[in-house]
């Protein structure tokens, strides 16, 4: 069973989830309601039930599918700085979970637009969140394949650090993280300011190819190696491209315009 504020390890173990954590903190999180809200003196309307404990449900399950995106994103990046190789191994195999539960949450979505009928801002709501998993799901394959070039680093020796791909994992992190948040506060200025945070990515990964490609220049010996630091930047630099398509689907789901926050 998942509890508030707690993610499951491979494990089976219990530990406390960072992300859920933050919501918690911040009191927000509720999933969109269709009433306004009431006039000073009047009666408030009653709540819709059975929908509105839909969409929590839903929400809360896409939070800890990114909580599970979030932690593969650094176990890749931890396994590669330590070369651990059964670590990245870990990495591989809860991709498996990960796609379990975007299935899962499809299914859902799906049993619940069915049975609901929702209108408007409810049936953008669970599109949006439909379309948030599917990139969830994708982002967890990109980590994945880190982790697999991982397996692969992990017998020699460090070429020149993994020149950026540490930072590199650690900024597609907090992308992730943040963008997350922003979907459980429907706020699109918070998406539009995590977006732009994807443009340092960009630039480290166009870093990590230049200066690796001078390293297998002076020396053959690095050629193998190298290929495989600008394999998995790349895939780093996919995390947060798809962080942002997350962010163009908040802001989507807060006005109804579609924004290009990646031009």
């Amino acid at each position: 069973m998942y509890r508030a504020g707690s993610v499951e390890t491979n494990g089976g173990m219990m530990r406390e989830d960072p992300l859920m954590e933050d919501i918690v903190m911040d009191g927000q999180g509720d999933a969109p309601q269709g009433a306004t809200v009431a006039e000073a003196g009047s009666v408030p309307p009653a709540p819709r039930g059975p929908l509105d404990r839909d969409e929590d449900l839903i929400r809360d399950a896409v939070l800890r599918m990114g909580a599970l995106v979030e932690a593969a994103i650094r176990a890749a990046s931890r396994a590669l700085v330590a070369h651990d190789a059964a670590m990245a191994l870990d990495v591989v195999k809860s991709d498996a979970v990960i796609n379990d539960a975007q299935r899962e949450l499809s299914r859902l979505i799906s049993v619940t637009i069915a049975t609901q009928q929702p209108v408007a801002r409810d049936l953008r709501y669970l599109m949006t969140l439909d379309h948030v998993t599917y990139e969830l799901e994708r982002i967890a394959d990109h980590a994945a394949s880190v982790a697999k070039a991982v397996i692969k680093l992990a017998p020699h020796p460090p070429l020149q650090q993994y020149v950026h791909l540490p930072e590199m994992a650690e900024r597609a992190a907090v992308l992730v993280h943040g963008v997350l948040l922003a979907l459980v506060d429907s706020n699109a200025d918070k998406a539009r300011e995590i977006a732009v945070q994807d443009d340092e990515i960009d630039r480290l990964y166009h870093a990590t190819f230049d200066e690796v490609v001078e390293l297998m220049r002076a020396d053959p010996a690095n050629v193998e190696r190298g290929t495989r630091i600008v394999i998995a930047s790349h895939y780093l630099e996919r995390i947060g491209d798809r962080a942002t398509n997350i962010a163009e689907d908040v802001v989507y789901l807060v006005t109804g315009d579609v924004e290009d926050l990646n031009p």
